[in-house]
Order: C-alpha cells, then structure tokens, then sequence
C-alpha cells in the first residue's frame, strides 16, 4: 500500500505535490519522493521518512515545473526500504521516464530475467516498481521505434505492459517532453481516481490514490481509472483516454474500505465512510445473535478506522457509546510498521485508556480488522488492566487467513493469527471474554450497498482466491522464504536523495 499522485497544471506544482502527499500521508510512512519536469528536465528528491520530514524550503525550491508526480511508501515485504527504492524511479532511455507505483507485481522475479536475458535491461534494485518501469521504457521503444511519441502509441505500450505484468498496479509516469500517464491493472485492484480545477490560466488535471487528495486541493472528482484503462495529460494540457486491456474487470480490494482509506475519500464510486456504517450494522446482527446484548454496558472502537462501525453498530443495538482509548498521532499506524518487535512495542505507546470508562464495565472493543492478534491481545489487556470487567471484541471485517500479495503488508501465513486457528483459538490467543467476526458476504454487501454496480471483489487475505490467478502455494512460499531472509532491517535506514536529471526528446 502506498499513496501515488500526478499533477499538470498551469502554476508550480512543488507545493501541490506536497500538500497531496500529506493527505495520502496515511497509505504509507517508509519514504516520500517528488519529481518535478521542467522543460525535458527531471528535478527530484526523495528519502525516508514522513513527507514533513523528507522535504525542507531548500528541497523545494530544487523542484520546478508544472508537472510533477510523487508518493509516501511503505515495504510491502516487512522492511523498511533502502535509498535506493524510494520512489519516484526514473530511466533515461528510449525517452526519460520517472514512474510512482501503488502495488506489486506477482511475476516480479520472472519479469527480471527476461528484463536483463531478452529486454537487455538491468533492474538495479529489489523494487517491482522499477521492474514495471523498465517495463514500460522497452514497450515504449518497440511501440515507437525509439524515435517519437503521440497517444496512441503510448496506448500500445500500455497494453503490452497489461500482456507481460501480473498483479496489483495502479502507475503514475512522466515523459519528458511529453505529458503524464497514468494506468490501472486489468482488475482495478488498487484505486486510482482523477479529477479537474477550473482556472483562469485553464484545466488542471490530478490522478491519486484517494479522492481526498483531490477534494483536499481543490479539484473535482471526474471517476476512478477504470480497470485497464489509460490515461494520458500532455503538457500543453490536451486529455487522452483509452481501454488498453483484452479483458477488464473490477475486482477492488475489500481492505481499501476495511481499514486503508481515509473514510472521507470514495474509491470506485464507494464512500468509505458510508461503507463502513454499513460494516457496523452487519456486525450489530452478529453480535445480537452470539452475545448476550443486555449484559454490554459500552460499546468502545480502537481508533481510528473503526470507529464508523462501533457507532452504528451501538446505535442498531441500543448501547451506550463511548471513547475509550485515545490515541496519540505521533506515533505511526503500528499494522505498517516494518517489524514485529517495533509493532508490538509501539501499541500502548499509540494508545491510552480512560480508566473511568472502563472501571466494572462489561466492553465491547470494535476493531476493522484482526490481522496478526498482537495489538488485540494488546488492546483487551489494557481494557483489563483499566478496569474492565468483562471485554469482548468484534471485528468488522471476517478473519484474514491468508496472504495478500498484492500491496498489503501480511504476506506470511505464520504471522496471520487466523491462518491455522478456529475463531475459538483467535479468542483465547487474545485474551477476550467473547468474539465476534463480520461475515464475508456481509463486508461485501455492505460496500456493494453504496455501490450496486460492483459485483466482485479483491478478497484473498479473507477468502484465498487471487484473481489474477498466478498465485500458487510455491509463489507463497518463496515471499515467505524472502521475508524471513536475515536483510530485514528494523526502521527506517533512508538517506535523502537529492538530483536533477536530464530527460529526452527521443
């Protein structure tokens, strides 16, 4: 999961950039990177750590233009990332291209030998991003025959990158010298959204992960990239459109309402928030049915993403609401963080308990998710620990039992508390009096409630389907062999990057 964004327009776009990058702020905080086209020169910059922290006035200052494209990151194989995979990545031939990413690759390492054995180009770095980047630069060079550029064939190149790369990518690219492209995978997997600001100096034109990026900064909505599809802004501000896929369909990832989002964006014509209200009136049916409702003073949410939920969830079954824990925001969301020991270390440094809301009490703890258990065992401790006399725990999305292996930080089963667990075994490992799970087909009805035209869903970690259907028990346990490799590296080990680079006309 990372935050990606493109801006044409008509003014700098350094600043809109950065501005963009603290709303998205919450899709990862590993690294954040800008690159800025002047003319057919690449300015950027880029290091670890949150955005604030990454760019100072002088940095800046370094990136004129407008145009520009930028992204927070965050590992999605468990480690922080080195220098050299933060993003944007950039490759000066056949044409200068910088590229930003949201997702991964599943034929990753079989796209690198025939990068280097067929392609002859050289992936420099562990990186799937730049992977597809070199992707697209030969695609580019055999649509054009390495000599010039117009829509159409940058539209073929699109679809031969769809032939040859598997997996989740949602991609925002730069041509010096020509304009900005932007593209989906064939499922839509991880979103993409682009939206228009009317000027006086004429339309300016954004593609981000979040539709808050865009409401944040004053553009207007237009739709998401449709799975497969193409876009391409040039810089003399003329929009291009195209289906660049054989076989399209939507399939968004479920975790998006779950627990990724902001709940003020929409993602595929979906309010995150309005979804996840619907999450808490299918969880109150659960919990009606397998607690004793009339013994649960206080109905409680794990802040923040869950809190929708526990408050429709009190309302449907009359319960007393309350602010249990408060959180403190300087501490970084704990289910991105590289490293179990950071993670489990961060939990009560993240979280406090009110002590006179539990005292004696009967609580209902509501959470998005239980992923590895280690901050909702954690979590029921602290409520304990507070008073409470008895806690039970809901979760408004269904156990995840697998792998997700397209963008999501839980790629190893050992490390998933439901993987090899019946939901008794969940309960006991937490600690809770009781537990609740939302069904499956209920996470799915309800976004499909705000949205009845989305019929399939992205929903592996929950179910063990992968759509794209190259996933196989050898796939997962080569990533599985990878993660427990001794170059994980414990928090953020970046230095801040700074160049300009020339691009090409041809």
């Amino acid at each position: 999961m990372c935050g990606i964004v493109g801006v044409v327009a008509n003014t700098p776009v350094n600043q809109l950039l950065y501005d963009a990058l603290l709303l998205l702020q919450h899709r990862g905080q590993d690294a954040a990177g800008i690159c800025t086209v002047n003319g057919n020169r690449f300015h950027m910059h880029k290091g670890g750590g949150l955005a604030r922290d990454v760019f100072r006035t002088r940095n800046m200052r370094s990136l004129p233009g407008i145009s520009g494209i930028a992204q927070v990151r965050y590992p999605t194989q468990g480690s922080a990332a080195d220098a050299e995979e933060a993003q944007p990545f950039y490759v000066n031939a056949p044409f200068g291209i910088s590229l930003v990413h949201n997702g991964n690759l599943t034929n990753a390492d079989r796209m690198k030998e025939e990068m280097f054995r067929k392609d002859r180009r050289h992936i420099n770095t562990n990186s799937d991003s730049e992977v597809l980047l070199n992707v697209l630069a030969h695609e580019l060079e055999l649509a054009s025959d390495g000599i010039t550029l117009d829509p159409d064939t940058i539209f073929r190149a699109v679809s031969a990158v769809h032939r040859r790369v598997r997996g989740a990518y949602a991609v925002v690219a730069q041509i010096a010298g020509y304009g900005l492209l932007a593209f989906r995978d064939p499922y839509g997997i991880r979103p993409l959204a682009f939206g228009v600001n009317e000027t006086d100096q004429g339309t300016e034109y954004m593609v981000a992960s979040e539709s808050v990026a865009l409401d944040g900064l004053g553009f207007r909505l237009v739709r998401d990239v449709a799975p497969g599809e193409a876009i391409f802004i040039d810089y003399d501000g003329r929009f291009f459109e195209k289906q660049c896929a054989e076989n399209p369909g939507l399939y968004p990832c479920l975790f998006e309402y779950v627990y990724l989002a902001r709940p003020d964006s929409m993602l595929d014509g979906v309010s995150v928030y309005a979804a996840r209200l619907r999450l808490g009136e299918y969880l109150a049916r659960r919990v009606a049915t397998e607690l004793r409702t009339g013994e649960i003073d206080v109905v409680m949410p794990i802040p923040d993403s869950s809190r929708p939920a526990a408050l429709q969830l009190a309302n449907k079954l009359n319960l007393d609401y309350r602010e249990g824990f408060i959180k403190n925001r300087y501490i970084g969301r704990t289910f991105i963080m590289p490293g179990q020991a950071v993670r489990t270390k961060s939990v009560r440094q993240k979280l406090n308990a009110i002590g006179v809301e539990f005292k004696g009490k009967s609580v209902l703890l509501v959470d998005d998710s239980i992923v590895r258990g280690t901050t909702s065992q954690e979590i029921v401790q602290m409520a304990r620990d507070a008073g409470a006399a008895r806690v039970s725990f809901a979760s408004s999305a269904p156990p995840v039992r697998f792998p997700n292996v397209y963008g999501i930080d839980m790629p190893t089963r050992a490390e998933l508390i439901a993987s090899s667990r019946s939901e008794p075994e969940i309960q006991g490992a937490i600690g809770a009096d009781a537990l609740v799970f939302q069904e499956l087909d209920d996470l799915k009805r309800a976004v499909r409630d705000c949205n009845p035209a989305l019929r399939r869903f992205e929903a592996s970690c929950f179910d063990g389907v992968y759509v794209t259907g190259d996933v196989s028990p050898a796939y997962l346990d080569r990533i599985e062999r990878a993660r427990l490799s001794p170059v994980t590296v414990e928090g953020s080990g970046l230095s801040q990057l700074s160049l300009a680079i020339e691009g090409s006309e041809n």
